[in-house]
């Protein structure tokens, strides 16, 4: 989970509630609060991925992008001769997976929408991420609608949508490990 400020957080702190009801099956790892000065234990992170069978990535959308820590992370953590390379395979076969909050409707991420391109358009560099890796990338999870500046038009999510998102989201993770 990467957001800066989950405790503000609406969606992303309720999937992480949701994800924390089943601590048997999943590891909800919160990089900004493990690493709040920005200093990445590189070592620390390849061995809690190499634990794991699948890789979520939770985060709310920043500037058409993830937030800056998740960045930092990937660039840190997933190594020549660990991830890729001649002899870096330590996320082959991984499940690779995004769960993202777009403040925007969805209709906007879209073709005909004012963002012209849906959000797996945004994130094609996710998905070239995993190819690169040799992780299996898997759709995204997304919740939409619920920005912190909503015009008089949008029809703002209520929090049993937020609910059910969140229900919906560890279900489809759930089925990531059948």
């Amino acid at each position: 989970v990467t957001h800066p400020h989950i405790d503000q957080s609406v969606v992303n702190k309720r999937w992480v509630e949701e994800l924390e009801k089943y601590p048997d099956q999943f590891t909800v790892h919160q990089i900004y609060q493990a690493y709040p000065d920005g200093v990445i234990d590189v070592a620390k992170e390849q061995a809690l991925v190499e634990e794991h069978e699948n890789l979520v990535f939770q985060f709310p959308v920043y500037w058409f992008n993830c937030p800056p820590l998740l960045k930092q992370w990937l660039d840190e953590v997933l190594t020549y001769g660990w991830a890729y390379g001649s002899t870096g395979d330590k996320v082959k076969n991984k499940k690779f997976m995004l769960a993202v909050s777009a403040g925007g409707q969805e209709y906007i991420y879209s073709e005909q929408g004012e963002y012209k391109l849906t959000l797996d358009q945004v994130f094609s560099s996710f998905q070239l991420t995993a190819l690169y890796v040799g992780a299996d990338y898997q759709p995204l999870h997304a919740f939409y609608g619920l920005d912190t500046n909503p015009s008089e038009d949008d029809d703002v999510p209520t929090h049993q949508d937020v609910a059910n998102n969140a229900i919906e989201y560890v279900q489809k993770l759930l089925a990531l490990s059948k």
